[in-house]
């Protein structure tokens, strides 16, 4: 199995996107649009926060009281947020993210943000892997043993 690190590496779109504690629920919903992501960090300066997603928007902005655009991220987002460090194996995130039953993971190193995966980062990665041992094993069937 992949480090984290490794995947990482082979992500098309490296970019972590990031919202602050206090900006508005619409705004969030707006970046998350834009960016066609269904996730955002909440950063607190450099440190990770929380992370706001789009069933958090849906859901707990619908309480009349609170419109989304004078609702603070903070109000919704989810924290304490469950980090993972570059060392960590594909395997092992699988199974935190099957667990916890969450869809994205921040990869911290030394208490910095590196990174984030998300549930199809890892299943890419898995189906490539069988791939290649599937490659591999034809290739072998195949070749002349004589």
């Amino acid at each position: 199995m992949k480090s984290i690190a490794q995947i990482l590496k082979t992500k098309a779109d490296q970019a972590v996107y990031a919202i602050a504690p206090t900006a508005s629920v619409f705004e969030a919903a707006t970046m998350m649009e834009q960016k066609n992501i269904g996730a955002l960090l909440v950063l607190d300066g450099e440190q990770v926060a929380g992370i706001v997603t789009e069933r958090d928007v849906s859901r707990r902005t619908v309480v009349p009281d609170q419109p989304s655009r004078q609702t603070q991220v903070r109000a919704i987002m989810n924290a304490p947020v469950v980090c993972v460090e570059p060392r960590n194996t594909n395997e092992e995130c699988m199974a935190l993210m099957t667990e916890r039953r969450l869809r994205h993971l921040p990869v911290v190193d030394g208490g910095k943000l590196i990174g984030l995966v998300s549930i199809g980062d890892l299943v890419k990665d898995i189906i490539s892997e069988q791939e290649f041992i599937i490659h591999q094993l034809e290739t072998y069937i195949a070749g002349d043993r004589g």
